[in-house]
């Protein structure tokens, strides 16, 4: 299967529902790594996006809560059904929330070989509403602590997970970039973190930085860019081990392919393969 020509246009209608169904059965033979090169390449529209079907039968998914600093936390967690113990890996959502975006790359993960988890951050506020519109609000009224606390008791959850090896990355996107940042300068319960054009923390957060970090940006984003040189310049004087990567061209949430002004297919590929070798190096 060429993965290159693939990629060349979207489908629609018929064509793409055969498609979709083609590369889930392709990838029941390949694993994961077909499913890496061609996630991004489909059209870009909410119901295109829920590429893994939320029944597909290689996968163990459930809704449950674990404790954290506010209470009882709402969260998704997808795992393959069949293997040993995993990677965790923490999603941390954008400010829409979570929503079946996000529980979608939540299972693109389980479906690369990790114990995959996605708190709601606004469970603490009644959850993230039906309108997605509505959440950006209501993230502004979360208490900064205590969601960082929630997700570091999400952390030690899939630390200590009967299906997990004990090792755990972060991943995170726009919102949740910056809070996959600060967790790197919190927790030191975390082997690999990567921010999706996230906001930086302060400079002097560095120095406690422990685990690897993967850094991926767009180049259209002037309000997160403009702190990338001081932050890249205190992770060198921390010694800090990071890799960062620009994608020309492209706008903030990027990745987002239910967003078709801003999802960029292309970077997207990238970016996750990238992601992708980065837990696989980090994390196994």
């Amino acid at each position: 299967m060429d993965h290159k020509a693939s990629l060349v246009k979207d489908t629609r209608g018929k064509e793409f529902q055969a498609r979709r169904d083609f590369l889930k059965k392709f990838s029941i033979f390949t694993g994961g790594a077909c499913l890496s090169l061609a996630l991004p390449s489909l059209k870009a529209t909410p119901a295109g996006a829920q590429i893994i079907p939320r029944d597909d039968p290689r996968l163990h998914t459930e809704y449950f809560h674990y404790s954290g600093s506010t209470g009882e936390i709402r969260s998704y967690l997808a795992r393959p059904k069949e293997g040993a113990r995993l990677p965790g890996i923490l999603v941390i959502h954008e400010n829409r929330g979570l929503n079946p975006h996000i529980e979608d790359v939540t299972r693109r993960l389980a479906l690369e070989g990790y114990l995959a988890c996605a708190p709601d951050a606004l469970t603490p506020l009644g959850g993230t509403p039906a309108d997605w519109e509505k959440a950006p609000a209501l993230i502004q009224r979360l208490d900064p602590q205590t969601t960082l606390e929630n997700y570091q008791a999400a952390i030690r959850f899939l630390k200590n997970h009967p299906n997990s090896t004990g090792k755990v990355g972060v991943v995170g996107f726009s919102w949740g970039g910056a809070m996959a940042n600060r967790i790197a300068a919190s927790s030191p319960d975390v082997q690999a973190v990567v921010p999706y054009y996230g906001r930086q923390p302060a400079a002097e957060d560095a120095a406690r930085i422990k685990a690897p970090l993967l850094f991926h940006y767009a180049s259209q984003d002037e309000a997160i860019n403009k702190g990338i040189a001081a932050y890249e310049e205190a992770l060198r004087r921390a010694s800090v081990d990071f890799q960062s990567y620009m994608y020309e061209g492209t706008q903030h949430a990027f990745n987002n392919d239910t967003n078709p002004a801003r999802y960029n297919r292309e970077a997207a590929l990238v970016a996750w393969r990238r992601t992708i070798a980065f837990f696989k190096e980090k994390l196994r």
